[in-house]
């Protein structure tokens, strides 16, 4: 499948998925920015993505992210919707720097991985009980 992108800043690279396994491409810096401590950040990527209808992009920490540079999703990860594609819908990295220090990103630095899902829309159905037995509530699962 054939994925339209546009980048803002051409001389950067498109992104690739480094080997045949990965199932996420890496997300780049579009500058060179500094990071306070204990502060959010959103880091400009250079891409507009229009993801296809019935996927999702989600956009998560490289796994060497948190320990090499301090950063991390303050949510856990984000998602571009397919509807966020316009001309100034530029795909922007939102990290949390943990650390006591400034974090310093160089331009054209891996920075996130995206990865497309598959989804589907449902319709609800309400009731009034649920046909499975209660697990025992949040948590529950650690007390086996």
């Amino acid at each position: 499948m054939k994925v339209r992108i546009k980048r803002i800043d051409k001389s950067m690279d498109l992104p690739v998925y480094e080997t045949n396994g990965s199932v996420g491409f890496d997300i780049a810096a579009r500058e060179s920015v500094t990071i306070p401590p204990k502060e959010i950040f959103m880091i400009p990527s250079n891409l507009i993505v229009e993801v296809p209808p019935k996927y999702m992009l989600i956009v998560a920490s490289r796994s060497s992210t948190p320990g090499r540079k301090g950063l991390t999703p303050p949510h856990g990860f984000g998602i571009i919707d397919h509807d966020y594609c316009g001309s100034e819908d530029e795909i922007k990295v939102l990290v949390y720097n943990f650390t006591d220090s400034p974090v310093e990103i160089s331009r054209g630095e891996k920075i996130a991985q995206g990865v497309f899902v598959r989804i589907d829309k449902f319709e609800w159905e309400e009731v009034e009980e649920v046909s499975l037995e209660s697990r025992g509530g949040f948590g529950s699962t650690d007390n086996n």
